[in-house]
């Protein structure tokens, strides 16, 4: 007995020994190097390629930052009460300035701008917009020569024949208006909540403030063209107000519909004005009168005030994608304490002091539709 059980425990021993030594076995080698954490891509050489560069916790998906639009413009304008170019002559409705009337034409607006940090709530951007030849023409006629015309003049010449010769029997007469405006912003914007062109369905409203760097530019052309036989002069007034400098306003968005949203946009400018005049009495081929001491009737004056403009754009927007949006509006600017062509006019032309300073302290509003589109990438 004591024999077997000696085997017995041998054998024992021998398969316990053999257990371990096969567990030691199949445990890792401890100075072995560590698996590895990532695998390759099966779609890349080169090996796992990471996160994307446009992907992190805050901009998922990759929000566009750049934006651009363009969109048409039909705007007018107000016009002052208007000087008178003829006297009263019974039977021939009174000509003034303001029978060149504004008309409604076409124009263009432009912007570009791009979002910064990865909220994008900050964005700058630049504007140009523009509406050319604002105007129109009357005419008054007497078979007879009996117009006078005003300005009336005396001693000045056109050649050898009296200014006031041709004024004073005019036959037809005929007032053109033509008239631009020009606007380019420079505006820094600064939104309330992040990446407000894509409104969560929680967030119905987004306010944005924005500051910049303005100039506006409004420009009056008016033409006088007085016919008696054959001669023709044209007195020609033009006015330029050139306003620059700080603006600040907001805007406001309301999304009316998963992608329909309704915009206002009030801006203010508190403005320098450097505004220049030019009045030229010439004939039809461009050849000035001339004052009694010998100088060309085309006298300059300059003019500097401090000016205001306010502006409103109010506007639907479609967002047709998350990329594109077509929208339409209504412009308002309002421009104070400017020099207007009707206000240089004068009635009385003898020499260079009678055309010359500025009469500023009028005002107008240029206003219209606008349509258009914006993409965003």
């Amino acid at each position: 007995m004591a024999s077997g059980c000696v085997r017995a425990g041998a054998f024992v021993l021998t398969v316990c020994l053999v257990g371990v030594a096969a567990a030691q076995e199949s445990l890792p080698n401890p100075t072995s190097d560590p698996p590895e954490m990532y695998i390759n891509d099966p779609f890349n050489a080169d090996g796992f390629t990471g996160i994307p560069s446009c992907t992190d916790a805050d901009m998922l998906p990759c929000w566009p930052r750049w934006f651009a639009g363009a969109s048409g413009l039909v705007m007018t304008r107000t016009l002052p009460a208007g000087a008178a170019t003829m006297q009263p002559l019974s039977g021939v409705p009174q000509l003034s300035t303001s029978n060149a009337a504004a008309t409604w034409p076409g124009g263009l607006d432009l912007h570009v701008g791009r979002w910064f940090g990865p909220q994008q709530q900050s964005a700058i951007e630049f504007i140009y917009w523009g509406v050319y030849g604002i105007g129109s023409s009357a005419v008054a006629s007497s078979g007879t020569g009996s117009i006078v015309a005003i300005p009336n003049t005396a001693g000045i010449t056109i050649g050898s024949t009296a200014a006031s010769t041709i004024l004073s029997a005019v036959n037809t007469e005929q007032i053109s208006r033509s008239d631009l405006v020009n606007d380019v912003e420079i505006n820094w914007l600064y939104s309330l909540h992040e990446r407000p062109e894509f409104l969560p369905q929680e967030r119905r409203m987004n306010l944005m403030w924005l500051a910049g760097f303005r100039f506006f530019q409004l420009q009056d052309v008016l033409t006088l063209s007085s016919t008696s036989g054959a001669d023709q002069l044209n007195f020609n007034v033009a006015t330029n107000n050139n306003l620059y400098g700080g603006q600040f306003g907001a805007k406001f968005d309301w999304r009316l519909a998963p992608r329909l949203r309704f915009s206002a946009l009030p801006k203010v400018l508190l403005a320098g004005n450097a505004i220049t005049n030019a009045s030229l009495l010439a004939n039809s081929s461009g050849t000035a009168a001339t004052f009694a001491s010998g100088a060309p009737v085309n006298v300059q004056s300059k003019a500097s005030v401090v000016s205001w403009l306010g502006s409103v754009d109010t506007s639907i927007a479609w967002d047709v994608t998350d990329k594109w949006s077509l929208s339409m509006g209504y412009r308002v600017v309002g421009v104070g304490n400017i020099a207007q062509a009707d206000g240089q006019w004068p009635t009385l032309i003898t020499n260079a002091n009678s055309l010359s300073g500025i009469d500023a302290g009028s005002s107008t509003v240029i206003h219209g539709g606008f349509a258009g589109f914006e993409g965003r990438y």
